[in-house]
């Protein structure tokens, strides 16, 4: 059986509060989505409970911005990142 590992990427606030910049994860058959991973990385607690569905956290798949629906599947990269304002 092939694991199914994903990079992930947290960028900015993000990365001090979940104490790390980058991990690799290997995804359980029943996370098929943004949303799913989300709610997987969420229940950890602490700093990663940012990354709950309806917070202001953003997301992208494969460096294009992602939402809930949106597929995660092997080999992808998946990067958490607060929202960009510019002035």
């Amino acid at each position: 059986m092939t694991e199914r590992m994903l990079r992930l990427l947290y960028f900015a606030w993000l990365r001090e509060r979940v104490g790390r910049g980058e991990e690799s994860l290997a995804l359980p058959a029943e996370v098929t989505t943004v949303a799913g991973l989300r709610a997987l990385l969420a229940a950890r607690g602490g700093g990663f409970a940012a990354l709950a569905e309806g917070g202001s956290v953003r997301c992208a798949v494969n460096q294009d911005l992602a939402g809930p629906a949106t597929p995660i599947g092997p080999g992808d990269e998946v990067a958490f990142f607060p929202p960009v304002t510019g002035g």
